[in-house]
């Protein structure tokens, strides 16, 4: 046989190889084809496609399915997508709005204006995590910001900043994803919903003079907010405070806001109230004197 023949006769076996294999591969397919409800398509791309995980769900396509699939799931967990989104995923599964409310995320310390110093000179991995891990970071205030950016790196809608140190949140680019909570790990960024009434903008679970000698305008633990507010809405678990913010805005304003007019640090401010006039350092005795008095 020469070498022509050769060739032929090679190209004719691996031609009718590969027609065998596509065959069977076309076959497979059709064998094993899965059938994709049409519903899951169309929510999928109602849906804002950020696949940011506020939801709870691993992204977009996951949350998709279980709408679908599952009658429990509301149709309003897109937070980024918002009452629009909820609104066109509702139509499509047939599924009542629920009654979530938009959240933002907030950032739980004022380092700065506590005037927190830096006890060590951190010069490992520039990140929050591993800064973290080494003596729980740099910052006098072990609750306090470190300011390296985790936060800020897991935000895929640009809605935090780093700036004096600190992480800024922008609450009108902020979706409410929960991206950057899960990235701190100091705990400081929470969400609240939009409409809070009250704030609160410390994350230490120490007391008196513990916080005093590390931050001038850090939580002390006094209790006057818990004692003040006539909702119930202010408790202090596990050393820090916490608002029900449901219970909040059923009382209404009726209170005037008491929880954060009775606070001898400003911790608890109005929502969007600025910060207040730097003042001098007070001890913590003096401040806890003060609270007993009102």
């Amino acid at each position: 046989m020469d070498l022509t023949q050769l060739a032929w006769t090679g190209l004719a076996v691996f031609g009718a190889l590969g027609l065998l294999a596509g065959a069977a591969l076309a076959l497979a397919a059709v064998r094993c084809r899965v059938e994709v409800n049409p519903k899951i398509e169309a929510v999928k791309h109602a849906l804002m496609g950020a696949n940011c995980g506020g939801c709870a769900y691993p992204g977009c396509e996951a949350y998709a399915e279980a709408l679908v699939s599952d009658p429990a799931v509301p149709p309003d967990l897109c937070r980024p997508g918002g009452p629009e989104v909820a609104l066109a995923v509702a139509r499509i599964t047939g599924k009542e709005l629920g009654s979530a409310q938009p959240v933002m995320a907030v950032r739980r310390c004022v380092k700065d204006e506590g005037q927190v110093v830096a006890e060590l000179a951190y010069s490992g991995i520039k990140t929050c995590l591993a800064a973290s891990l080494a003596h729980g970071g740099p910052d006098a205030c072990r609750y306090a910001c470190i300011g390296l950016g985790d936060c800020v790196a897991s935000c895929p809608f640009g809605a935090m900043r780093l700036e004096g140190g600190m992480v800024r949140i922008d609450p009108e680019a902020c979706t409410g994803c929960g991206n950057c909570v899960r990235a701190c790990p100091k705990a400081i960024l929470e969400l609240a919903p939009r409409a809070a009434r009250v704030l609160i903008h410390c994350s230490s679970r120490d007391k008196g003079k513990e916080v005093t000698g590390v931050c001038q305008a850090g939580c002390i633990a006094c209790g006057m907010c818990v004692k003040k507010c006539p909702a119930q809405a202010v408790s202090m678990e596990a050393g820090r405070i916490k608002i029900d913010h449901d219970a909040c805005q059923a009382y209404g304003p009726a209170c005037e806001e008491a929880c954060a007019e009775s606070c001898p640090r400003s911790i608890l401010r109005r929502t969007g109230q600025a910060a207040p006039p730097a003042k001098a350092p007070q001890p913590a005795a003096e401040a806890q004197q003060q609270t007993q008095e009102a």
